[in-house]
């Protein structure tokens, strides 16, 4: 396992990261194909052993049971200086006025509770998990400028939202002397490289850490395009709205990751986590994983290279897409009434 500088800090990552959204408790508003703590534990330890020290959670993440599923197994299997533990705060955690959004008052009191959750007395990098339209840029920065000050949390990130929101809120940081943020958790496979455009240039501008979220477009670019959908496939809710297979031009795309795969005799996976690992700029993609193979595949394409004519077939039939990251979206509305 390689390890690497986390942007402009002096922070270092495995270049892969352990997206942890796929271990929780599924009756607990998370997802049919989540797994339990039993079912999950073997994966942890499989990411450790091939060097893994850096691992991606967040609060939203079946009502918090994948941050404490993921803080207990780690406190079991690893030493607590040596990884790296992200988790993201946001998205609504009960009907109620508060509970959610970037306020201060949600903000701080989110950061306890993943505090609680993951069993450890500080979080590595805390990470805004979309950018909250209702409260001040300038307010949720100086939050996380608090937070940190306060030992809580060593280093803020941000993810998905425009590169322009994203600039604003450096520049606030750089002008009131505040916590800077050294990452950006975006949206970036070969089915959609829209990021390329503005985001992924700040971000090296900047020399901000870029740790994709669906390098393998939630698993569609491991399998050919006529192939029959997972468990997880047929049931995440975020499927329909991200990705569209019936697009002749998604299914070349998926096509050629196919052919170049056969080719080399290893699965789609290496290959189209190859090319994201090799787009310059990227420091850790982020690989879920509900089989062991899924971490298999993961750690080979590190050394998987792709010649230039093979990455010029797998970006030859990508056409611009709307843009999304499901980043424009606000708090949800509260859907209780209180009267009194």
């Amino acid at each position: 396992m390689d390890y690497v500088q986390f942007g402009n800090s002096g922070l270092a990552v495995s270049r892969l990261c352990l997206g942890c959204m796929s271990f929780g408790d599924a009756a607990a508003e998370g997802h049919d194909w989540t797994l339990s703590e039993d079912e999950s534990r073997p994966f942890f330890r499989q990411a450790l052993e091939a060097g893994i020290n850096f691992f991606d959670t967040a609060n939203a993440y079946s009502g918090g049971t994948s941050e404490e599923i993921t803080g207990k197994l780690l406190k079991e299997m690893a030493n607590r200086d040596e990884i790296v533990i992200a988790t993201k705060g946001f998205f609504r955690w009960r009907q109620a006025p508060n509970t959610g959004g970037l306020s201060a008052k949600a903000l701080i009191h989110a950061v306890d509770d993943s505090l609680r959750r993951l069993g450890t007395d500080y979080i590595d990098l805390y990470q805004i998990h979309r950018l909250d339209p209702r409260t001040p840029m300038e307010e949720i920065v100086e939050t996380l400028d608090a937070i940190v000050r306060s030992g809580k949390v060593r280093y803020v990130g941000a993810s998905s939202m425009y590169a322009w929101q994203f600039q604003k809120m450096l520049h606030i940081a750089e002008r009131g002397g505040f916590k800077r943020f050294i990452s950006m958790q975006n949206y970036v496979n070969l089915l959609y490289r829209e990021e390329e455009r503005e985001m992924l240039p700040l971000c090296r501008d900047q020399g901000i850490a870029v740790m994709p979220w669906s390098p393998l477009a939630r698993g569609v670019l491991a399998r050919p395009a006529q192939a029959g959908g997972t468990k997880r496939a047929d049931t995440d809710r975020l499927i329909p709205a991200l990705y569209k297979r019936t697009e002749e031009a998604d299914r070349a795309v998926i096509n050629a990751v196919e052919q170049i795969a056969g080719a080399r005799g290893v699965p789609m996976a290496q290959v189209a986590l190859a090319w994201v690992l090799q787009k310059e700029g990227v420091t850790s993609p982020i690989v879920g994983a509900t089989k062991q193979k899924h971490i298999e595949d993961a750690v080979a394409a590190l050394d998987l290279d792709l010649t230039i004519d093979e990455v010029d077939a797998l970006e030859a039939n990508y056409v611009p897409h709307e843009v999304t990251g499901m980043f424009d979206m606000p708090v949800p509305q509260l859907s209780v009434t209180v009267r009194g």
